[in-house]
C-alpha cells in the first residue's frame, strides 16, 4: 500500500549516526552433518506404531517457518514411510497462517520449498476441521479433517521457546497438533484465553488429541545458535505434552541465540517476518512480550529502550504481525504490508495480536529511523548511546555495536571484534554468519 504522510515531521536530521564495530558471537554449537539420515531414523522409531502398516495413509503435518533444510527433512520422512509401504501425504499445520485459506497455506508451504515434487508426496490442504471431543470443562477440541481421516498422523516441528508465554510445553509437536492442525477455528478458540490459556490449554488439548485422533508422534527438531539443525528426535504420541517434550524444550532453550548485553538503548533490526518468528521478532531475544496478562518485567531478555525495524522479509508474504513490538519503522516496510493477512493472523492471536498490531512511528528511510531512535532514547549525548544492530532475531552470530558498548565486548569470551570503527551502512542488511 502507498501511505501519505509527512515523515519529516518526526525527523531528526541533525542527529549523527554513530560509528560501529562489527562483532562476532562464537558459540560452541552442535550441528548434525546428515539431517536426512537423522530424520529417517526418527521416523523409523515412530514406525514401530502398528498404525503405520503397509497400505496405511499417513498425514504428515508441516508448517513451521524458517526451519533449516526443511524440504530435506520432510523428504526423508516421506521416503521412510514409503519404504514401510505406507501412503504418506502432507497437510499444512499452521493454524491461521496464509490468510486462513487452503490456497494461502499451500503457498506458504511452497515458499518453504515444500512441494509435491520436492518431497515426494501430495499436499492436501483444507481449513475444515472435525470436533473430536471436549475437555472435561466442555472446551471444544478441533482437528484437521484430512488428518483425522488418515490411518496415522506424524507432525514435523521445531521445539523452541514460545514468544507469548513460558511453560513446560511451548512451541513443538504438542502445539502443532493443538493449534497448527486445529486450523483457524482451533487456533482462535485457544488464543481467546490469552497467554495463560496457551500455557494451560495446549497440553490438555494435545493429550485429548492423542486419545481421540490417530497421532503417532512428532519429528522434533532442535536448532543451534546459528539456526542450523543440532538434533532430531522421535517423540512418540504418549510422550507429547509430558516430561520428554519438556526436556527437549529445556535443551532448545540452552541452544537459543541471545543478545550479549543486558541493557541496550537502541536496537536496530534489519528485518522482521513470520519466517523468522511467529511474532515477527522473537520476544525472547528483544526482551519485550506485549501481552496484557504478562508483566514486561517478568519476561526474559535484555532491557531495550527503543527498537527500530527496517524491513519486512519477502518470505513473510506481507504478514507484519508483531510490528507493534517496535518503536520506529520505515515507509518501505509499511508499504510491503498485507494488512488483510496481518489482521487475520493478529485477530487469531487475540491478546498478544492486538498489542503487537499497533503501528510504530513511521520514518522515510532507515537512517531517519535510527536517528529518531537515538534522539529519543533518553541519552543526552549521542556518543553515549548503547546501540546494537542485528540482521534479525534468529541470526545473531554477527552484530554491530556502538562505541559505548565496546568496553563490554572483551568481558565475554564468546565475543570477538572483527572490524571497526566504520560508518553504519544501512543500505545493506548485515550478512548472515
Amino acid at each position: 500500500m502507498r501511505i501519505e504522510l509527512d515523515t519529516m515531521a518526526f525527523a531528526f536530521p541533525q542527529t549523527p549516526l554513530p560509528q560501529v564495530w562489527r562483532v562476532a558471537q562464537r558459540w560452541p554449537a552442535p550441528e548434525l552433518a546428515d539431517v536426512a539420515r537423522a530424520a529417517g531414523q526418527a521416523t523409523a522409531t515412530l514406525c514401530r506404531d502398528t498404525r503405520i502398516a503397509p497400505g496405511a495413509s499417513v498425514a504428515v503435518g508441516v508448517g513451521s517457518r524458517g526451519i533449516w533444510r526443511l524440504p530435506e527433512i520432510v523428504a526423508a520422512v516421506i521416503s521412510e514411510l514409503r519404504a514401510r509401504g505406507a501412503n504418506p501425504f502432507i497437510v499444512p499445520a499452521m493454524g491461521s497462517h496464509g490468510g486462513a485459506t487452503a490456497e494461502g497455506q499451500m503457498a506458504v508451504l511452497a515458499s518453504y520449498g515444500i512441494t509435491p515434487e520436492a518431497v515426494g508426496a501430495e499436499i492436501r490442504a483444507t481449513m475444515e476441521v472435525v470436533q473430536v471431543g471436549t475437555l472435561e470443562d466442555g472446551y471444544p477440541v478441533y482437528f484437521d479433517r484430512h488428518a483425522f481421516t488418515a490411518d496415522a498422523v506424524i507432525v514435523i516441528n521445531r521445539v523452541k521457546p514460545h514468544t507469548d508465554f513460558h511453560g513446560p510445553v511451548e512451541s513443538g509437536p504438542s502445539k502443532m497438533c493443538a493449534i497448527g492442525l486445529g486450523k483457524q477455528q482451533g487456533a482462535l478458540t485457544i488464543h481467546r484465553f490469552g497467554a495463560t490459556g496457551l500455557k494451560e490449554i495446549i497440553p490438555r488439548v494435545a493429550r485429548k488429541l492423542v486419545e481421540t485422533c490417530p497421532i503417532v508422534g512428532g519429528i522434533a527438531i532442535l536448532e543451534n545458535q546459528y539456526g542450523r539443525t543440532a538434533e532430531i528426535h522421535a517423540l512418540p504420541a504418549q510422550d507429547m505434552a509430558r516430561d520428554p517434550e519438556t526436556r527437549l524444550l529445556e535443551r532448545a532453550r540452552q541452544l537459543m541465540p541471545s543478545l550479549p548485553f543486558s541493557q541496550i538503548d537502541v536496537l536496530v533490526v534489519d528485518e522482521m517476518g513470520k519466517d523468522i518468528s511467529g511474532a515477527g521478532m522473537d520476544t525472547n531475544v528483544i526482551g519485550r512480550v506485549e501481552m496484557p496478562s504478562i508483566p514486561e518485567h517478568e519476561w526474559n531478555g535484555p532491557y531495550v529502550r527503543c527498537i527500530c525495524v527496517l524491513e519486512l522479509t519477502d518470505a513473510s508474504h506481507g504478514n507484519a504481525a508483531g510490528l507493534g513490538l517496535a518503536d520506529f519503522t520505515t515507509r518501505s516496510l509499511i508499504e510491503k504490508c498485507d494488512f488483510g493477512a496481518t489482521f487475520t493472523n493478529s485477530r487469531t492471536s487475540h491478546e498478544g495480536g492486538v498489542r503487537r498490531l499497533k503501528l510504530p512511528i513511521i520514518l522515510e528511510d532507515a537512517p531517519q529511523c535510527v536517528r529518531a531512535a537515538i534522539a529519543t532514547c533518553g541519552r543526552g549525548r549521542p556518543e553515549e548511546v548503547r546501540l546494537v544492530r542485528i540482521r534479525n532475531t534468529e541470526r545473531l552470530g554477527l552484530i554491530e555495536v556502538s562505541e559505548a558498548l565496546l568496553p563490554e565486548v572483551p568481558m565475554q569470551a564468546h565475543l570477538e571484534v572483527l572490524e571497526g570503527p566504520m560508518a553504519m551502512n544501512l543500505g545493506q542488511a548485515l550478512p548472515v554468519s
